[in-house]
């Protein structure tokens, strides 16, 4: 493969894993059960700026927990998928649903269970702290790490590609 940009023009659909991407990975267990992670700022308003622009955003987590999909509501993504235990088949289902192509796909993972989407997508990218199974598989790995940027790393690098990053809209969150 060539140079990874090539691909981006194709891009509509940003597919993201949470533990490991969106959040740093470290997680608090509070007494009722639910999680706190912590996530980045940066990330936050490229994904709503993506909304914005019309961008199909879904999040796909083998995690449970419901303040995690409060976040996302939040910043406009309606597609949050917790509790997958098959990434791929969610993936498919979505896509499905949608009608995007898997060649309108960037997807960032981080490890061994989003190994068999990534193989799925159009562009398959990852932070830089993923597993090495991962990296292996990865068109682009951001010089960033999960929960530390490397959302918005790909995410403006396919609003750039197209034209898209930095108008009257970025202004406004």
């Amino acid at each position: 493969m060539s140079n990874f940009k090539e691909l981006l023009p194709k891009i509509t659909t940003f597919i993201f894993d949470v533990d490991g991407v969106l959040s740093d990975g470290m997680v608090i267990t509070l007494p009722d059960g639910d999680q706190i992670r912590r996530m980045n700022i940066k990330d936050g308003y490229a994904l709503q700026y993506a909304v914005k622009k019309g961008y199909n955003i879904a999040i796909i987590s083998g995690g449970s927990s419901e303040s995690v999909r409060s976040r996302f509501t939040g910043l406009g993504i309606t597609d949050v998928f917790l509790k997958a235990s098959n990434k791929i088949e969610i993936f498919e289902n979505y896509l499905q649903s949608k009608n995007i192509t898997k060649e309108q796909v960037l997807y960032m993972g981080d490890d061994i269970p989003d190994y068999h989407v990534m193989l799925q997508s159009g562009v398959a990218t990852c932070p830089k702290n993923a597993a090495i199974e991962i990296k292996h598989i990865s068109q682009y790995i951001s010089d960033k790490n999960g929960g530390r940027g490397c959302v918005r790393d790909v995410i403006e690098q396919v609003l750039r590609c197209q034209g898209k990053w930095f108008d009257e809209q970025a202004h406004k969150w």
